[in-house]
């Protein structure tokens, strides 16, 4: 038995008319989700919605909103907060940008603070303070293994998956004791329209890097069954991850004393 069944309610799903966030969609259909799909591209989403209620019998609404636009951004918030039959947020929607962080766009670089800060926490806000009071709840935040990279691709990016993940565990401690789930996912690199969108080619990367979203989804919602608060679906070591949050929790004793290290005090 999975943690879903036809009685867990409706997910409301950032970024589903393609991609990872049309793979979330089809999946928790096939698990009894009712979903509500959000993204900018309102024919995509009908197109997913009539094919969603074809095929697994679920409610499917189409909810076409721009993240990085406060109004649209302050709807799906409210509708989150308001809809008592949400039961769970996937916060998928986001960007990136192609270069160096010197080197992109600054304009673009606040677009992408906008979708993939902004946007997820807004929405997790409102979705952890509803799942909270009821006592009942999931939340799945799409990060990424760029979030523990700091040396590759753009920094702003990086540093953007890098809040998702941190937020998520944070989030994770506020809601664990009011039953509420919470998972952050850090995809390697995928196949989706980011690379495009950004004016990248996913053709440069070697084949063997890349992940399909289907086994992406199938891996972060397996870890959710397992009850992982952090899901990395290409990393076969689990041990490697535990070793790197016991060298991380190991430290914070000392990250805030009265005396500095004795290395400044020579």
């Amino acid at each position: 038995m999975t943690l879903f069944s036809r009685s867990s309610g409706t997910a409301l799903i950032t970024g589903a008319s393609s991609g990872i966030g049309a793979a979330y969609a089809e999946r928790l259909a096939q698990r009894g989700y009712d979903v509500i799909l959000v993204a900018r591209d309102r024919s995509r989403l009908n197109a997913l919605a009539a094919k969603l209620t074809a095929v697994h019998g679920v409610q499917s609404e189409v909810l076409p909103a721009d993240l990085t636009r406060d109004e649209d951004l302050s709807r799906v918030a409210q509708r989150l907060a308001d809809d008592e039959r949400i039961t769970l947020l996937v916060n998928n929607a986001g960007i990136t940008v192609d270069g160096d962080f010197l080197d992109a766009d600054i304009n673009s670089i606040n677009s992408l603070i906008a979708l993939n800060i902004t946007a997820p926490t807004r929405l997790a806000h409102a979705a952890g303070n509803r799942f909270k009071a009821r006592g009942r709840g999931t939340i799945i935040n799409l990060a990424s293994v760029l979030a523990l990279i700091h040396e590759m691709s753009n920094g702003a990016y990086n540093a953007s998956k890098a809040f998702v993940l941190t937020l998520t565990r944070a989030l994770e401690r506020e809601l664990k004791q009011h039953g509420v789930q919470v998972q952050a996912v850090l995809p390697g690199i995928t196949r989706t329209e980011i690379f495009n969108r950004s004016g990248q080619s996913i053709d440069e990367i070697p084949t063997h890097m890349i992940m399909e979203v289907e086994t992406l989804v199938d891996a972060s919602l397996a870890g959710l069954d397992l009850g992982e608060s952090v899901t990395i679906p290409s990393l076969e070591s689990l041990a490697q991850w535990q070793q790197y949050e016991s060298a991380r929790a190991a430290m914070i004793p000392g990250l805030s004393l009265s005396q500095s290290a004795s290395r400044y005090r020579q």
